[in-house]
C-alpha cells in the first residue's frame, strides 16, 4: 500500500502525530513528504481537520481518507464491523455517567478510541473495561487529574516511557492505582507493596486488572502555578498559553467550575481565532449549565466552522430536540447522516423523534439501521421493542 510511495498528509490526522505517521510510512517502505512536493504519489486526508484539498498537482496523485488507510493496512476493522464499538454517548449510558465526563476522560487520554470517523471516537470493549475502573476510582474519591498523575508516576518510576502503557496490568484497590509486576504490586512512587496473592482470587479483584493507555501530553500538577488561577482574575488567564488554558479548563470542569472553564476557552478563541473544537467544548459547558439556547448557538458555530464535525451536528440535533424545535432537529440529524451514514446514535435519536412525530414508517428504517450498527448498545432493547410494536401494528 505504501511501499515505494511518497505520501503527504492533508489536514491533521485524528489517530497519531505527524512524527509517528512518518515512522509508520518509513516502516512500510514509503517516504513522508510535504503536500507541495513535486514527488507525490498519495495524499492522506486527515480525520481531525477538514482537508484543504488544494494540492492536486497531478491526476496521478491518489487520495485516501485516513480511516480507509487504516482499514487497508489492517489496523482497524471495516465500517461493517463498527457494531462492536461504542460511541461516547453509548459509553456514558453504559456506565451511567454524564456524556461530558466520558469526553473529558478521552481528552485526558484516560481512555483511547480504537478509531475516529470525522472526529467521532469509537471505543472497543477493552476501553469499556478501562472506563469502568476509572468510574470506580472517581467514586472512591479520586479526580481524573489524580488518576492521570498516579499512572504517569508508575510509568516514570518503572521507566516505561518506551513501551506501550496499554500493556500495563493495573489493579484498582480503593483509591489506589497499583501496577501488577510478577507476583507483586508497584505503587505510583515505584515502591513495591503487598504481594498480589494477598488480595485473594475473587472475581471482583480479577476484574480490576485492566490495561489503561495514557496520552503522552504533559499535565499540570496540583502545585502548578496555573492552578493558582482565581476565577475572575483575567490577568492570570492572559499569561497562559492555549495548551495551558485547555488543561486548566479541563481541571475547572472536573471541579464543577463550568463558567471558569468557559472563560478559559473564550480566552483561547480571543487569542487564536475561531475554532470548531473550542466552540464545541463551550457548547458542552453551556449545556451542562442549563443554558440550552446559548449551547445551541455555539453548536451552530462549530458546525459552520467545520461542516464534517459529526459529533457537533449530533449534539446540535439533541439540543434542538430538547428545545422543541422538532423539524430543525430532524433536518440536523439527517444532515449528520449525510456526513456519516453509519453513526448509530443519530439513527437512534432520529428514529425516536420520527416515532414521536407520528412518522413510524420513516422511523422503522432508522431503528433497523441502528440495530444493525450497534446490536450490543445499551439502547438496543428499546429499538427492538419499537420494531416489535411496529410489527404488531402492521
Amino acid at each position: 500500500m505504501l511501499y515505494g510511495k511518497h505520501v503527504a498528509i492533508d489536514g491533521r490526522l485524528g489517530s497519531m502525530s505527524r512524527r509517528d505517521f512518518g515512522s509508520l510510512v518509513d516502516s512500510k517502505g514509503g517516504t513522508l513528504v510535504e503536500l507541495s512536493s513535486s514527488q507525490l504519489d498519495l495524499i492522506v486526508d486527515g480525520a481531525e481537520t477538514e482537508p484543504k484539498g488544494k494540492f492536486l498537482a497531478s491526476v496521478n496523485v491518489d487520495r485516501i481518507p485516513e480511516t480507509e488507510l487504516w482499514e487497508s493496512l489492517g489496523f482497524i476493522e471495516s465500517e461493517a464491523e463498527i457494531g462492536r464499538l461504542y460511541t461516547p454517548a453509548m459509553l456514558a449510558e453504559l456506565l451511567n455517567v454524564p456524556l461530558s465526563t466520558v469526553r473529558r476522560w478521552h481528552r485526558r487520554g484516560l481512555i483511547k478510541p480504537l478509531r475516529q470517523v470525522k472526529k467521532l471516537p469509537y471505543f472497543d470493549f477493552e476501553e469499556v473495561a478501562s472506563a469502568r475502573r476509572i468510574a470506580r476510582l472517581i467514586a472512591a474519591g479520586n479526580t481524573p487529574a489524580d488518576i492521570e498523575a498516579k499512572l504517569s508516576r508508575i510509568a516514570k518510576a518503572e521507566n516505561l516511557n518506551q513501551r506501550s502503557l496499554s500493556q500495563l496490568s493495573v489493579i484498582v484497590e480503593g483509591k489506589d492505582v497499583l501496577l501488577r509486576q510478577g507476583d507483586g504490586l508497584i505503587e505510583p512512587g515505584g515502591q513495591q507493596v503487598l504481594p498480589f496473592d494477598s488480595f485473594g482470587d475473587s472475581e471482583e479483584q480479577t476484574a480490576s486488572l485492566i490495561p489503561i493507555e495514557l496520552g503522552h501530553r504533559a499535565s499540570f500538577s496540583s502545585e502548578n502555578d496555573a492552578f493558582a488561577f482565581k476565577l475572575g482574575d483575567e490577568e492570570d488567564l492572559s499569561v497562559l498559553a492555549p495548551d495551558e488554558l485547555i488543561e486548566l479548563a479541563i481541571e475547572l470542569e472536573d471541579e464543577g467550575e463550568l463558567f471558569g472553564a468557559i472563560d478559559c476557552y473564550r480566552s483561547i478563541l480571543m487569542s487564536t481565532g475561531p475554532s470548531a473544537d473550542i466552540s464545541f467544548r463551550i457548547a458542552e459547558l453551556l449545556y451542562q449549565a442549563g443554558d440550552l439556547s446559548a449551547a445551541r448557538e455555539r453548536y451552530y458555530g462549530a458546525v459552520e466552522l467545520e461542516p464534517s464535525y459529526v459529533e457537533a451536528r449530533a449534539s446540535l440535533g439533541c439540543v434542538l430536540m430538547e428545545l422543541g424545535e422538532t423539524e430543525m432537529a430532524i433536518s440536523c440529524f439527517e444532515g449528520t447522516l449525510d456526513q456519516h451514514p453509519d453513526y448509530p446514535d443519530v439513527h437512534f435519536h432520529l428514529a425516536k423523534l420520527l416515532t414521536e412525530s407520528g412518522r413510524a414508517d420513516e422511523a422503522k428504517n432508522h431503528w433497523e439501521a441502528f440495530l444493525q450498527l450497534a446490536p450490543k448498545s445499551p439502547w438496543a432493547e428499546e429499538a427492538r421493542s419499537q420494531l416489535g410494536e411496529e410489527s404488531s401494528r402492521g
